[in-house]
Formats: structure tokens, sequence, C-alpha cells
């Protein structure tokens, strides 16, 4: 494999947090910045973006529909409310 050299300038801790990480993984720090740069989206991972994505738009259509549906309760509830008072008054007089 032929390489090439690449300065990446970064603060203190960051530095420290990769080499740590990189520890922990038992490579290097140039190997462990290159498997993580160069990771492909694997077949699972696109299956659940598409996922989600089908998932947000029934979430968004669904709360339009309980949205429509419960200003349609308000409106029967509140001409119950309105036919309930209009009966107490006509029982008084």
């Amino acid at each position: 494999m032929k390489t090439a050299r690449v300065q990446v300038l970064t603060t203190p801790a960051f530095r420290d947090w990769l080499r740590k990480e990189a520890k922990s993984a038992g490579v290097s720090v140039g190997e462990l910045v290159r498997t993580r740069c160069e990771q492909r989206v694997s077949d699972d991972e696109a299956a659940l973006a598409e996922l989600t994505a089908l998932l947000r738009k029934e979430v968004s259509a669904t709360r339009t529909v309980v949205r429509r549906n419960l200003e349609e309760t308000r409106s029967i509830l509140s001409d119950l409310r309105g036919r309930r008072k209009r009966g107490l008054a006509e029982d008084r007089g």
C-alpha cells in the first residue's frame, strides 16, 4: 500500500483521546483514523436508514390525523356542552 502523510491540527485533549481509542483498539492512531474514515455503510445500516425515513414519514402523517381527530373531538365536546347548558336552562325556565 502506497502511503502519504497528512497532518491534522487538533487540541491536545482530542489527540489524547485518539491515542486512548487507538490503544484500546490495539492499532496505531493512523490506522484508527483510516478505518473510521473509510467505513462504508453496511447493508444493515442502509436498511436501517431507509426504515428510519419511512418511520419519520409515517409519524408525520399520523400526527396530522391525530390533530384532525383532536380538533373534531373538541368540536363535538363543545357542541355537547352547549346542548347540555341549553337543556339545563330550559329545565330551569
